[in-house]
């Protein structure tokens, strides 16, 4: 079955335009004009992915993406945007979507973007201490890995509900930081290079040019990290990231 794809975006030309490029890629398309088309759609059809303009009239896609967040809904969301300010791609991540991709955009990039959002995340394979793509294993103890759950650093989570916890306190996650966390974790003292990650979480590299994983990874640590505990994920300066507890 191709999977579908709810697509709004006010503008025409480019909602024709990526509407066609979508469908000959071999996805399913409903695209719509407005947000409260894609709030209708999406309460009937369910689509295994939204892919919104920010900037619509009348209910924006941020207020899409606040709709559905609390609503429970967790299908993943890529978001259009012509604002190109760290602080304007915080508040769509904010509102609870997932990515986005910044406006005028190369479609394979969002096509790429899909394919990140729509793939379940694979662990990166050890071994003798060190990852493919991991650069050095760290002290400290081994993360719990099962099909259902990872426990490492003082988290859990559930990998079938799509739930993680710090201690007692339940984090609220978007799908591309579950899958980041996920990451992390299941390497628990394992340094993971950007490369790596960005592979993993978006498919493709985006280049040392790019902030994307930066703006993740400062968002992730302002759910996990908490008053008098110790920080949980950690820069190794020209390399990437690593998660354990000091």
């Amino acid at each position: 079955m191709p999977q579908t794809v709810l697509l709004a975006e006010d503008d025409r030309a480019i909602r024709h335009a990526l509407e066609r490029a979508l469908t000959l890629e071999g996805y399913e398309v409903t695209a719509v004009a407005d947000g409260v088309e894609a709030l209708a759609h999406a309460h009937r059809t369910s689509p295994d992915v939204l892919l919104l303009d920010v900037m619509m009239p009348g209910i924006d896609g941020l207020q899409v993406c606040r709709v559905l967040r609390a609503e429970g809904d967790r299908t993943p969301i890529l978001m259009l945007t012509a604002l190109v300010e760290t602080a304007d791609r915080i508040a769509g991540l904010d509102a609870g979507a997932d990515d986005y991709v910044v406006k005028p955009f190369d479609v394979e990039e969002v096509f790429a973007r899909l394919r990140a959002l729509l793939r379940r995340t694979l662990p990166v394979t050890t071994g003798g201490g060190s990852a493919g793509g991991g650069v050095a294993a760290e002290p400290g103890r081994e993360p719990q890995v099962s099909d259902r759950q990872v426990e490492a650093a003082g988290l859990r989570m559930d990998l079938q509900a799509r739930r993680a916890w710090r201690g007692k306190r339940e984090l609220e996650l978007t799908r591309t930081e579950f899958e980041l966390l996920e990451l992390l974790a299941r390497n628990a003292g394992i340094v993971l290079d950007h490369s790596t990650i960005y592979d993993r979480i978006w498919g493709y590299d985006f280049g040392p040019g790019s902030k994307n994983l930066a703006v993740y990874v400062g968002y992730l640590r302002r759910k996990l990290d908490e008053p008098g505990a110790p920080q949980l994920i950690h820069t190794v300066r020209g390399v990437g990231y690593v998660l354990r507890e000091d």
